[in-house]
């Protein structure tokens, strides 16, 4: 991350890439409050980069929504995934695997909330 920084500045996708992936090990370890922090400085930067519409930009909201979602913050981490999903429609359409993965997550966190 220190030599992207270095090499290509701040606000490079690239950049973005590594804190999306120090993120995700922050997630996987169980660490959420280190992981949003990531994940959010990731996601700043690529709608800075790329715009508001860019898989990049769906990926990050995507990964916000699970670290919510295991936080049992499910209001949360549904509209993170509500916004990860308008965004795969319209670049990627309805019948991508991605897009259908993010509308799985929707309908079990609606399950789980029906049920509280």
């Amino acid at each position: 991350l220190k030599i992207r920084i270095s090499v290509l500045g701040e606000n490079h996708p690239d950049v973005a890439t590594s804190l999306n992936n120090i993120g995700y090990v922050y997630d996987s370890l169980g660490e959420y409050g280190k992981a949003l922090d990531y994940y959010e400085r990731s996601l700043k930067i690529y709608i800075l980069a790329l715009g508001e519409n860019h898989p990049n930009v769906a990926t990050s909201l995507n990964n916000i929504g699970g670290v919510y979602y295991s936080l049992g913050e499910y209001a949360k981490a549904l509209n993170y995934y509500e916004r990860s999903l308008k965004i795969r429609i319209s670049v990627l359409g309805e019948n991508h695997p991605d897009t259908k993965l993010i509308r799985d997550k929707i309908e079990i966190i609606r399950g789980e909330t029906e049920s509280l």
